[in-house]
Parts: C-alpha cells; sequence; structure tokens
C-alpha cells in the first residue's frame, strides 16, 4: 500500500476512505462490524477529538445493504460530534461502547470485532453480559495496521512539527539557555516552551535533558542537576501539531570535547547514517536495525547499545512498526519512523542521534533537519 492510495491530500484527511480500506480488511476477516474504542484510532477513522467516544464500522459487503456505520459519544460532545464527524449517524449516551455494541445486536451483525490490545477483561466481560448475542472476536491491531502507511496530509503534519522542534532548539542555542550552570530541568522547560511560541499544541512526551554521566540513561528524567563543562548533554525531544507527533535527539559537548567524546559522537553518527541509508520499501525491519547495529558491534560495544535503532511516529509518538532486532514485517513507502541509535558508557556520559524519516521509493525523506555534526557548547 503506498501513501498515494486515496487516504487523504495536504487539503485534509478522506475519513471515508480510511474507512472504506478498514472495511476491506473486515470482508478479508469474515468480520460484520469493528468496535473501536481506542480514541486514537477513532479520530483516525472519524476525526473527532472528544475524550469519549465509540464507533461502530459496518462491514457492509452486502449488496444493497445499508451502511450502519455510526459513532457514540456522551453529551457534552453534542456540538462538537456533529461539527466533526457530520457524515456519520451519532449516538449520545454516556456508556458508548455498550450503546454501539446494542446497536450492532440490533442489527443482527453476528460477528463483531473489538480492539482486544485496547479492551480490558472487565470491559469485554461487560459488552458479553449484554446479552445482545453478537460474537464477540478479538481482532488486534487492524487499524494500526493501516496507520502505518501515511497519506500526505499525515506527512504534512508531520513536518510541521518537526519543524517546530527544530525551530525551537536552534532558540534554545542562539539564546545561550544551554549552558553551564543552569538545570537538567530549565534547560527543559525552556525547549518546551519555544515549542509552544511556535506553535506547537503540545509536547510529545516528557523531555529528556540529560547531563553528565545522566546521558548514560537512555530515557533519562530531567532533574535539578547542574550541567558542567566537559558534560554530554542529550536532548530528545518533541512537538505535537494537528496531533502529529515529531521525534529528535541531539546530542551536545558542553566545552572543548575530550578525545573519547569525540570517538563516540563520530561512532554514533556513522550508526545513525548507515540506519538512515538502510530505510527503503521493502526491507525487514530488523534488517534496518541490523545496519546500525553492525557498526556500533564493529567498535566493540555492541552491549553498550541497549534498545531498538526506532519506532513508527504519527498520532501517537510510538507506533508500529518496530525497527529492532526483533522487529518483524518489512517497510512500506510512506511510513514515518525514527532512526536513533545510542551507546552509552555507565558512570561517564552517552551519546544518542535520532531522526524522524519517511521512508520513500528512491531514499527516506528527512523531517528532522537539525545538525548531526558534533556541536560544542560555550
Amino acid at each position: 500500500m503506498s501513501a498515494d492510495s486515496g487516504r487523504g491530500t495536504q487539503e485534509g484527511p478522506d475519513y471515508a476512505a480510511r474507512r472504506g480500506l478498514l472495511r476491506n480488511l473486515l470482508v478479508e476477516n469474515e468480520i460484520d462490524g469493528l468496535l473501536v474504542t481506542d480514541l486514537v484510532n477513532i479520530r483516525y477513522l472519524t476525526g473527532f477529538t472528544g475524550s469519549n467516544a465509540a464507533l461502530l464500522v459496518h462491514s457492509w459487503d452486502a449488496a444493497g445493504a445499508e451502511d450502519r456505520t455510526v459513532i457514540a459519544t456522551d453529551g457534552r460532545y453534542d456540538t462538537q460530534v456533529a461539527e466533526q464527524v457530520p457524515d456519520l449517524r451519532a449516538e449520545i449516551a454516556r456508556a458508548v461502547a455498550r450503546r454501539v455494541a446494542e446497536l450492532a445486536g440490533e442489527w443482527q451483525f453476528g460477528r463483531l470485532g473489538y480492539e482486544s490490545h485496547i479492551v480490558t477483561v472487565d470491559q469485554h466481560r461487560g459488552l458479553v453480559e449484554l446479552g445482545t448475542g453478537l460474537d464477540f472476536v478479538a481482532t488486534p491491531g487492524l487499524i494500526e495496521q493501516l496507520r502505518m502507511v501515511k497519506d500526505e496530509y499525515e506527512v504534512d503534519r508531520l513536518r510541521a512539527a518537526c519543524a517546530v522542534g527544530d525551530e525551537a532548539l536552534a532558540a534554545l542555542l542562539e539564546t545561550g539557555k544551554l549552558r553551564p550552570g543552569r538545570t537538567e530541568r530549565q534547560v527543559a522547560r525552556d525547549l518546551e516552551w519555544a515549542m509552544f511560541e511556535r506553535g506547537a499544541a503540545g509536547i510529545a512526551f516528557e523531555t529528556i535533558v540529560a547531563a553528565g554521566a545522566n546521558s548514560a540513561i537512555p530515557h533519562h528524567r530531567p532533574t535539578d542537576a547542574v550541567l558542567a563543562g566537559g558534560d554530554f548533554v542529550k536532548i530528545d525531544f518533541g512537538a505535537v501539531v494537528g496531533g502529529y507527533h515529531s521525534d529528535m535527539t541531539r546530542t551536545f559537548v558542553l566545552g572543548e570535547p575530550a578525545d573519547w567524546q569525540r570517538e563516540v559522537y563520530d561512532l554514533v553518527r556513522a550508526a545513525q547514517r548507515a540506519g538512515r541509508e538502510a530505510l527503503r520499501p521493502g526491507i525487514p525491519c530488523a534488517d534496518v536495525d541490523a545496519a546500525a547495529r553492525e557498526v556500533i558491534a564493529a567498535a566493540g560495544h555492541g552491549s553498550l547499545f541497549v534498545h531498538g535503532l526506532g519506532h513508527g511516529v504519527g498520532l501517537r509518538i510510538h507506533e508500529a512498526p518496530g525497527i529492532a532486532k526483533t522487529g518483524t514485517g518489512t517497510l512500506l513507502s510512506g511510513v514515518a519512523v525514527t532512526v536513533e541509535p545510542g551507546v552509552y558508557f555507565p558512570g561517564r556520559g552517552g551519546v544518542r542521534i535520532e531522526d524522524t524519516l519517511v521512508v520513500r521509493e528512491g531514499g527516506p525523506e528527512l523531517l528532522t533537519n537539525t545538525s548531526k555534526d558534533l556541536t560544542v557548547v560555550g
């Protein structure tokens, strides 16, 4: 499946087309309908952004059948659902999943899929106990399968989110807010505020600012630790624009770098380049990870690269596919992923370099454009 498969344009998503692609999967799996309760998936299929909703997608495969796709939300969103989802019947009820399951039973759907990776055991029990006569069928990951490939509207939002990140980081450096004497927490808050000033609707995840020995902790949370001359400072952050997330990591040195710092930085940069260059349609995800990992292993530091190479990114900061030694499947054109190798020396310091890219025929499109040269601050 390619990104130009009728799933949207830069002007706006074609939600009906997205639901049509989902219907194809339902028919393939002999499912009469799908109960969607994940709010991100509901947004992807309808555009609805409220905090309480359930969606019933009808497979609608019988000749002349009426499309009985319906969205349910509660009274707080009566006006919003009418504005955001004018093309679907809306039901107003507090217990939204219960309401659409009742409708599916009334319409004699028979086999009703549900997001078994989202629905809890208690929620499933409650649906079964409604006595609708439905055969509830676990259908994990169907919508996530569609969400992997981004249409041009989605890529445009990802570009915008990445541009906000690039501009905010540049402002942090230009205003001298990354310097010895400041704390990790102060730097993180300044960077986040710079993203908001440039149009971010939110931060993609808790900003990581890790200085000195803390830079060897892959997902360190900012503290009142004070930045000092000679430190590596690893900054991993992202912005949210139009619901879509950016993700970028850059590692800086405060003052003249030591020889070991130059060596490890150059190694990670080489590994990251190898990972980026491996991105192409049809390549197994595990092979992309291997392309970068082998560079680090050849230098004798394979045990210090302790996480996967990357992940999908979109309406969530972590989406399919996973790019790791254990990654499954192959990359498709239009998939947005990160490439983020790291080498971490416990108690000493570490380096990670990360970009967000879109897999394309002929080579990936780079969305995060901040320089990956070793940047010396101060």
